[in-house]
């Protein structure tokens, strides 16, 4: 069944194009810093990584077996002598010749294929020759790495932009680095907001909360690469939030928690505005985070995030970690979703897409949608590592249904 139209804002992929423009129109400068090798894994590559010389460099035995002149076999041949890894160049085969070979040997002149050693028969020594027998024949190139088939010197192997992996490292140490120049971790201040929102380290009332959002963002924005600042909690008048917020502008982007939507006391937006914001959009198509709002402030991307804790982890992982992408320099940053079943049948009401909490089995083979009480619902949250994402266009899916899920972290 269709659902009928709705005034809710945009959809969420709208949003995030508009995100994307946004931010790459920024082009902030920043320098490339250097970090040690050790170090590097998760980094942003400030610039390409070439292969400085050829890979292999020798023409390399893939299997320990005999290297052979492959228009000698079939036949029984005289063993030379043995090469191991790590070893130099022989002199070149003769007619007649094998040599014993080592995986990752070099290859001497005129051995132009390896048979394994499982394919080869040895014979007895005759005066104090060792022969072996080979029944097979073979083809040129068979189980050789000829030099320059993995890299080309002066080939690229790691482009810029490229978050730094555990091959990425390996990479980086086969060419010689032991430093390597990355994309600096944009800073990202995160201000939460509400009268009811207190610190830590108080007791709260019963009509109080602790600051949950902060340090759940503040875990996402270390996640994701970037370096949170955490700001003190804004009350929510404009005397408190100016301040506030103006000292969060001075950061690389701005998450704010709370005060965004219509209500008598959401001022964040009224008094960004008074520090020159201008907004993309104000509004998303979407449940947790409709009310989510988009803009630049003094050249810096500021996220107006719903307070409730689900919705700030859910508008993070739609728009925020786009941004934080961007700002770092990432290539083609996208949102993972994924197509899994559903365990069982799954309805909601049309019009806005919803992202819900739910459990992905261990083979992510299905997926069921875990009850809760809103997007208050820390628990609910704390049980979760998916979300299931449900169609504003659909409204039912029977068990075994397709269906989208975003992953939690």
């Amino acid at each position: 069944m269709k659902a009928a139209p709705s005034n809710a804002g945009l959809e969420f992929e709208e949003a995030r194009r508009i995100i994307l423009e946004a931010i790459r129109s920024l082009s902030p400068d920043r320098q490339a810093e250097s970090v040690a090798l050790e170090q590097a894994h998760g980094r942003v590559l400030a610039e390409p990584v070439l292969a400085d010389r050829d890979y292999p460099t020798l023409r390399r035995s893939l299997r320990d077996g005999f290297g052979v002149k492959s228009d000698n076999v079939p036949a029984i041949l005289r063993v030379r002598g043995e090469i191991r890894a790590g070893q130099s160049e022989q002199a070149p085969l003769e007619d007649g010749e094998a040599l014993e070979i080592m995986t990752g040997a070099p290859l001497p002149e005129g051995a132009n294929a390896v048979v394994m050693v499982e394919h080869v028969v040895r014979l007895p020594e005759e005066s104090g020759t060792e022969r072996v027998k080979i029944d097979r024949t073979v083809e040129p190139g068979q189980f050789i790495n000829e030099r320059g088939a993995e890299a080309k010197s002066g080939t690229l192997l790691i482009p810029s932009g490229t978050q730094i992996d555990a091959s990425h490292v390996a990479a980086l140490a086969m060419t010689g680095h032991v430093s390597v120049r990355v994309v600096p971790r944009p800073s990202v201040a995160v201000l939460a907001t509400g009268d009811e929102v207190v610190d830590l380290h108080s007791t709260p009332a019963a009509h109080q909360v602790r600051n949950s959002n902060s340090y759940m963002l503040a875990s996402l924005v270390l996640a994701s690469g970037g370096d949170p600042v955490v700001l003190p909690i804004a009350q929510d008048t404009p005397e408190a939030l100016h301040p506030l917020l103006a000292r969060g502008l001075k950061h690389d982007m701005l998450l704010i928690t709370g005060g965004v939507s219509a209500g008598k006391y959401d001022l964040v937006k009224p008094v960004l505005r008074e520090l020159g914001a201008e907004f993309q959009f104000e509004r998303v198509r979407i449940q947790p985070g409709q009310p989510t709002a988009f803009g630049i402030a003094q050249n810096t991307p500021v996220f107006g995030l719903p307070g409730n804790p689900g919705s700030t982890l859910v508008t993070f992982q739609l728009f925020a970690r786009l941004a934080l992408n961007l700002l770092s320099k990432r290539r083609d940053p996208i949102l993972p979703l994924l197509w899994t079943r559903l365990e069982a049948p799954f309805q909601h009401k049309g019009g806005l897409t919803r992202f819900l909490p739910a459990w992905l089995t261990r083979d992510g083979q299905h997926i069921r949608h875990i009850p809760w009480q809103g997007s208050s619902d820390v628990p609910a949250l704390a049980k979760a590592n998916a979300f299931l994402v449900a169609d504003h266009d659909r409204q039912q899916w029977d068990g075994g249904d397709l269906i989208r899920v975003m992953l939690k972290s």
